[in-house]
């Protein structure tokens, strides 16, 4: 349980990326349906207001940075759910992402 509130505002911060590319994914969606539309903006201010609460938590340069998962997960999503599918190139990019994200928000 101490790990968990220790990295808090971390875990705070992967969700507000991952609500941010649900939130563009419906975007992606609203231009043929604008109930998908809506729910973007909710998905994507609820994001924002997820990224507050965890930057008043954590150092800037600890946890800004975890922000960037989330053209992950928007790949990710492009994939499952657009067909847009994950090239060779792309897999190198999202695995140097993932690096530097690591040595980034890694703080002992």
């Amino acid at each position: 349980m101490e790990i968990i509130q220790k990295h808090y505002g971390k875990y705070l911060m992967i969700l507000a990326a991952i609500m941010t590319a649900i939130g563009q994914l419906f975007w992606k969606l609203g231009f043929t349906n604008f109930y998908f539309m809506i729910l973007g903006f909710i998905c994507y201010g609820g994001g924002a207001v997820t990224m507050m609460k965890a930057l008043s938590l954590e150092k800037l340069s600890v946890v800004y940075p975890l922000m960037s998962t989330s053209y992950i997960f928007a790949l990710i999503f492009g994939d499952v759910f657009l067909g847009e599918p994950i090239t060779f190139s792309k897999s190198i990019a999202i695995t140097l992402l993932i690096i530097g994200v690591i040595l980034t928000s890694y703080e002992k």
